[in-house]
């Protein structure tokens, strides 16, 4: 199953910078009909995500009924992604 929508680049500051993309509801309604199949535990699903020409493995964190994307620094600088950039994104859950 794939999913593709487009979302902002959000920020969280904690102990360090973290970089996220919140799933959209519409969306994350999608992954949670299969969320059951494919979560290791504690509701994290892994997933394969496309943004621009870059493609990682990483794991969605489920958070206030949707999903973040975890984008992390090896991806978001040599692609110039900065927080507020709207990104086009594909998830790729293998099934």
């Amino acid at each position: 199953m794939q999913v593709e929508f487009s979302s902002e680049l959000i920020e969280w500051r904690g102990p360090a910078p973290f970089y996220w993309v919140s799933v959209p509801m519409r969306e994350a309604q999608e992954i949670k009909e299969i969320a059951a199949m494919l979560t290791y535990g504690w509701g994290v699903i892994p997933v394969e995500v496309t943004v621009k020409h870059k493609t990682w493995r990483t794991s969605l964190m489920p958070k206030d009924g949707r999903y973040l994307v975890p984008i992390r620094n090896d991806v978001r600088q040599p692609l110039k992604l900065v927080v507020g950039d709207t990104l086009e994104l594909t998830l790729d859950f293998g099934i």
